[in-house]
């Protein structure tokens, strides 16, 4: 009894493949890229929005006669399938990548395997003068076997397995080919399909000339251990040197200073950084934010064309696939993220604290969560009062008073603005008290907050003339409106009625 099923592309092409219960879906796949002129290794076969096993013939796929499947494409990175080896009833797991081959596969686990014999076993038929035959691997998938050296060239993932786990059974077959000539045809076979591991091996040849051109190397040292006189002409050499004991005191005494001078700075730094901030802010004599005083024309909030395109922009390139960043790519980004923190010598790093007075210090990359706390204490009234710091943002951070580094570990950048919050043992008074202490605040300056002039923004013209439109459109829009009335109120006028 025969069936089929339609595969829809990408493009809304339809095409029926008719199918056995036998027919395996890898050959759906295959005769549906054929008829399309793609490559079956880039493409998946999905049903109702899930991804079908491949490996499985259509009896047990739990398709029904006449499935609509989509062909898509699959993700240039391989995936990771768990492969279960079964040679003779002894099994053997291992995680492999869906773009190993049937062969490689079977190599990999002869390599991890002590006495694993499996593309290389010899038979256990005595031949004529003692000649030992060859005993071909069968792979058997699902109940599908590849015995030919092209089909053991297939790639898991050509063979349906993409993801999940799967069993592969090896057995043997006996062939009229000696072992040693097998050898050479598969050798050669190999060199023919793949020409890269032939290329990879010439490279490492010229690697060990340089090894055997060491050992000429080593006996130069021999000879000067020979000669006696060598050692006594070098102690004479070895006794002029001290005979200058000049250079050895005046580095001394400057070695001194310098270590004084090294254990001097480190203290001085200390307290400039923890009893002296960098900028120290007042607190703003107005409850109402700078930004909610600032009178704004409404024309600067009307979209214009640019923004619809932008906007269209956006939604195009969500709706279109993405690949997923392999391992490699990940690790590289990471790499690079942590290059840029490495680059970064100081960071402004601003604290607001409860009485909206603030105070900026400057980090350094071996400055942990421990010297933002040490610092705070500095300059507070109440320094005993316990308290935490927290990122501003939507998802605030707390820094712990901790030896985390802020550049290293919390990726701090360029500026960094933290909000200081109380416990909740701390008593009222001191809430409302001046959080700062007397010699710190008398050196607060106020915010600057720079005016951003309105004329050149009115010249130029797009802000502001859209408004005039915008009236002509309502005008245009009462108008019409009124006509409407007119008519309808005409048209539903009662006979009799002037």
């Amino acid at each position: 009894m025969s069936a089929h099923v339609e595969v829809v592309t990408a493009d809304f092409r339809r095409h029926k493949i008719k199918v056995t219960a036998g027919t395996y879906l890898v050959d759906v796949l295959d005769e549906a890229c054929k008829k399309h002129n793609l490559s079956s290794d880039k493409y998946l076969l999905k049903h109702k929005q899930k991804i079908i096993d491949l490996a499985v013939p259509f009896r047990t796929s739990g398709l029904a006669p006449g499935a609509k499947l989509e062909l898509v494409q699959k993700s240039n990175s391989p995936s990771v399938v768990s492969i279960a080896l079964d040679v003779n009833g002894s099994r053997f797991t291992k995680k492999l990548p869906s773009d190993m081959t049937l062969w490689q596969v079977m190599r990999q686990f002869e390599t991890a395997e002590k006495g694993l014999n499996i593309t290389a076993k010899p038979s256990e038929k005595a031949g004529n003068a003692g000649q030992v035959y060859h005993d071909a691997p069968v792979v058997n998938i699902m109940g599908r076997e590849f015995s030919a050296m092209e089909d053991l060239q297939k790639t898991l993932s050509q063979c349906g397995i993409i993801s999940g786990s799967m069993v592969l059974r090896v057995s043997f077959r006996s062939t009229e080919k000696t072992l040693y000539d097998a050898m050479n045809e598969i050798g050669q076979y190999l060199k023919d399909v793949e020409p890269t591991p032939s290329a990879a091996e010439k490279k490492p040849d010229p690697t060990p000339t340089p090894a055997a051109a060491e050992p000429p190397i080593a006996p130069e040292p021999q000879p000067k251990a020979e000669p006696a006189g060598d050692a006594v002409e070098q102690q004479p050499a070895q006794a002029d040197a001290p005979q200058a004991p000049e250079p050895a005191v005046e580095t001394s005494p400057a070695e001194e200073s310098n270590a004084m001078e090294v254990d001097e700075a480190p203290a001085v730094a200390t307290d400039t950084d923890l009893l002296q901030p960098a900028t120290v802010f007042s607190a703003p004599s107005s409850s109402t934010p700078v930004a909610a005083r600032i009178q704004v024309d409404d024309s600067m909030y009307q979209p214009t064309i640019a923004h619809a395109q932008l906007h269209q922009i956006h939604l195009e390139a969500r709706t279109r696939n993405t690949r997923l960043k392999s391992d490699a790519e990940l690790a590289a980004e990471a790499a690079e993220a942590a290059a840029k923190l490495a680059k970064i010598t100081k960071v402004d790093v601003k604290i607001r604290f409860p009485d909206q007075t603030s105070a900026q210090w400057e980090v350094h990359p071996e400055h942990t969560g421990s010297f933002l706390y040490q610092a705070v204490r500095a300059v507070m009234a109440h320094p005993n009062q316990p308290f935490k710091l927290m990122t501003s943002g939507p998802n605030p951070v707390t820094i712990l008073d901790n030896n985390k580094r802020l550049i290293a570990d919390h990726k701090f950048r360029a500026r960094e603005l933290l909000n200081l919050l109380w416990d909740t043992a701390v008593p009222t008074d001191v809430r409302k008290s001046a959080f700062l202490t007397s010699n710190v605040a008398s050196r607060a300056q106020a915010i600057v907050v720079p005016e951003v002039p309105q004329t050149a923004e009115d010249d130029s013209g797009p802000s502001a003339g859209p408004s005039k439109p915008v009236k002509s459109e309502k005008s245009d829009s009462k108008a019409d409106g009124e006509d409407i009335r007119k008519k309808i109120g005409k048209f539903f006028k009662l006979p009799g009625k002037k």
